[in-house]
């Protein structure tokens, strides 16, 4: 169960694409969309991804910083930002401690098998570092309707 709104968002340091340290408590006084995603570079995480990218000046209108998170290692993060040219701050949750604060590291099955893996879910977080909207298991091609139309309202 995703965390719910009004909830403090846990902070959290993870490297991103180019080995430098985000904090998220360090962007408060802005809102800041954090979007969790299972795999960089497959089909669903390149059209959510893409989908950021191709709304950037809709998401500074509105004072937003966008941050992905996805189990994968730096590197592999740098090679999905630089083939897609995406341009804003990808995170490597390698340990998965940070996906398991914010209840998106869960059970999963495909063709009957099950795993662990990330839950594709986004949180808007307010100024306050408090959460305000959280959308679970969204779908990529939704996705950025969905967060703009609450960081507009």
């Amino acid at each position: 169960m995703a965390l719910e709104p009004g909830t403090p968002a846990p902070d959290f340091t993870l490297p991103d694409q180019d080995g430098n340290s985000v904090t998220l408590s360090s962007l408060r006084g802005q809102n800041v969309v954090v979007y969790f995603y299972p795999k960089a570079d497959t089909p669903g995480c390149t059209t959510q991804a893409c989908g950021v990218r191709d709304h950037a000046a809709d998401y500074a209108a509105r004072h937003a910083t966008v941050l992905g998170i996805s189990p994968d290692a730096p590197a592999k993060i740098k090679k999905f930002v630089d083939k897609h040219g995406l341009g804003f701050t990808l995170l490597g949750d390698e340990d998965h401690a940070v996906a398991e604060a914010y209840d998106v590291w869960v059970e999963k099955s495909m063709y009957g098998k099950t795993y662990m893996g990330m839950e594709r879910t986004s949180y808007v977080v307010g100024p306050d570092g408090v959460i305000s909207h959280v959308f679970a298991k969204v779908k990529p091609a939704e996705h950025d309707a969905k967060v703009l139309a609450a960081l507009a309202g």
